[in-house]
């Protein structure tokens, strides 16, 4: 038990730190802070995908704390549905409801084709 729970603790430190580090580059080059969130989400949603095709077939045989250490320590470090949803509210609180529709529904159609890819690519 006590290395699956240090699994987590190491992979959401360091899908924390990604998170992080990738809203502060796009709030710097892009000043676009939403860019980030969208980017790790997304990208979150590829790999879950594609570790989700890897374990149901059984591609590679990863031990119960690596499918921790990924899917619940870093991909739950990494993505963020609670960002996502205040920058949401935000673009509606300052008027901006054509850019929150866009966000919400490129971000939800995408996350789902992200994930679908990463699946379809883990079973080739």
């Amino acid at each position: 038990m006590f290395y699956k729970i240090l699994s987590v603790f190491i992979g959401g430190g360091l899908g924390t730190l990604l998170r992080f580090g990738t809203y502060e580059i796009c709030r710097k080059y892009f000043m676009l802070p939403v860019f980030g969130t969208f980017l790790v989400n997304i990208t979150g949603c590829f790999i879950l995908g594609f570790v989700f095709g890897i374990i149901i077939n059984e591609i590679w045989n990863i031990s119960n704390t690596l499918k921790l250490f990924i899917t619940v320590g870093f991909l739950g470090g990494l993505t963020t549905f609670s960002t996502f949803n205040l920058e949401i509210f935000e673009m509606i609180r300052y008027g901006k409801f054509l850019s929150a529709l866009c966000y919400m529904l490129s971000s939800c159609v995408l996350g789902l084709l992200f994930t679908y890819f990463g699946y379809l690519i883990s079973r080739t």
